[in-house]
Formats: structure tokens, sequence, C-alpha cells
């Protein structure tokens, strides 16, 4: 097991430490539930769980944000719910300090959320395409661009960085924490040695042996750089300063880039690693920020 993926695995544990002892006692909450959406671009059912908030039921005519969460190596769609994530959430709603929206989780293994090089796992094609009208189809979202945010961990910020900035259209903020940003140097070369290394960290998405032309291609980096500014995208990311896997250096590399080209965010680099008590002090501060961007979206007035 790589040590990304081995870090992944660990999150849950630590992330249920974080959380789970959280008070559970009978109250107004959210509800969970995991369903499978059908696929033909990838050929097969794509697990996911939803997070719906306290007045869901209660209220038939309503329509809400929604935020979709992306999970990192080795987790999967039950991630906040294995985790006790959940339990913050619910916390967060009773205490006002969220609006009600929706958050979902899809599968993604290794995908990294973008289409393979080699064209067998088409992820992104698949999340755009068939996932999101799926959800937004089965539950009763406001399905607008500033009533849908996209946030991750590792993997999953990258995938959230990834998606946003390629199809800013969709979506109205996107937050990372920790994402598996890695700029390489202009014209770098990759040895065999260090190629078949990435490949065992971050699956075969990017080629077998590892490409870092493709993995340039689909950077966020990269996607800053050529594509028109994402006008209205609000972004917030943040990084542990002792990230174990270098990732802070890339968090700040992506920083400086985003102030070059003039386009706004909202960045941190807290003490910390890569690990879930560091995802557990800050996730507040992301959903906070998404719940800020929806303002009073699916809101009904006091």
């Amino acid at each position: 097991m790589s040590k990304l993926a081995w870090r992944a695995t660990s999150f849950a544990a630590v992330l249920v430490f974080c959380f789970g002892m959280m008070a559970t006692d009978a109250r107004a909450a959210g509800r969970a539930e995991c369903r499978t959406v059908p696929s033909k671009t990838l050929g097969h059912p794509v697990a996911y769980c939803a997070i719906l908030p306290p007045s869901y039921d209660a209220d038939a005519k309503r329509r809400y944000p929604v935020l979709y969460f992306l999970h990192g190596l080795g987790e999967n769609e039950q991630l906040l719910l294995n985790s006790g994530g959940m339990n913050l959430v619910d916390d967060l709603w009773e205490q006002k300090e969220l609006g009600e929206f929706v958050i979902v989780t899809p599968a993604a293994g290794r995908s990294f959320y973008i289409n393979a090089r080699d064209g067998n796992v088409r992820y992104e094609d698949f999340f755009v395409r068939e996932f999101i009208p799926a959800i937004e189809s089965r539950y009763r979202l406001s399905a607008s661009r500033g009533a849908r945010g996209i946030s991750g961990v590792s993997m999953g910020g990258y995938g959230a960085l990834h998606l946003a900035l390629a199809h800013p259209e969709l979506f109205g903020s996107v937050s990372a924490h920790s994402a598996a940003l890695i700029q390489f140097p202009a014209k770098a070369r990759v040895s065999g040695d260090q190629a078949e290394s990435l490949g065992r960290i971050v699956g075969p998405a990017f080629g077998a042996p590892f490409d870092p032309v493709y993995w340039q291609r689909e950077s966020p980096f990269t996607l800053v750089r050529d594509k028109a500014r994402p006008v209205g995208l609000k972004i917030y990311f943040d990084c542990g300063t002792e990230d174990d896997l270098g990732f802070n250096v890339g968090a700040k590399a992506f920083h400086d880039l985003l102030k070059k080209r003039g386009i706004s965010h909202e960045f941190h680099l807290y003490p910390g690693g890569h690990d879930a008590s560091y995802v557990a002090e800050h996730l507040p501060e992301s959903l906070k920020f998404h719940s800020q961007t929806f303002g009073f979206v699916g809101t009904p007035p006091s």
C-alpha cells in the first residue's frame, strides 16, 4: 500500500476519534441515505451517500443548495458517515453556524476524479454528465451554479479544484483540504524509477507508468494558466505546514499562481500534517465557507 493510500485509510479511523464523541441526543438532525447511480460511461453503478438537512423531509416544497464532497485515496462514499463527520455537520446545523444544504459523496476509487490517460475510466465525464444530473433529479436541489459547491480532501481536494476549474459554469464555490497539488518544473524529466514510484502512489489514472505530461495537462495549475479566469467562482483551500507528502509546497505555489493571475481566493497554511486530525480541525471552516457562498439560497425567510 502506498504512503498516500495508507494515510488516507488512516483518516477515517482518526476522524472517528475526533468527531465520534459528539453528542447524539434526541434532537432535530439530518439523515443520511446511501444509494447508487447507474453509469453508461463507467459501465457499472456508482455508490454515493447523501446527507440531508433536518428540514428536508418536513418541508416538501423547499429546494436546497448542494455540496459535492470528494473523498481521498483509500476512502469511499461513506467517509463522512463512518468518520463521525455527520455528527459535526449536525452540530453546526443545531448551532445555526451552517445554512441547510445537502452534502453528497460519490465513490471514486483511485480515479483522481479525472478521465484516465488510457481512456478506460472516464470519471470526469461520468461526474459531469451523469452523476450531477442524476443527483439533482433525485433530490430537491436548486440546481443552479450559485447553489452548487464542491469540496474534497487530499485526492478529493485535487479533484474538487480540477472539476471546478475545468467546469466553472457548474460550480459557484470550491474548497480543498490538503489537496494533492504537485507542480513539476517546466520541462521536468521524470526517470523510470520515479515514474514507477509515482504510479504506485497515485494509481493508474495518470498512466502506467506515471506520465508527468498527462499529470501536467490535468493539473489545476495548468487549468489556471491556460483557461479564462473563472469569474464568480469562490475558492478556499488550506494545507498543513508539516504536510508529510509535501502538498504544502504545492498549495503555496498554487496560491502564488492565483495571485499572479488576479484570481480572488482564500488560502491558509495551518500547523499540522497530512492526517485526519488536521482535516477534523479545519473541516468546519470550509463548510462555513460554502454556507456563506450559498447565502440564503434554499433558506426560508425568518
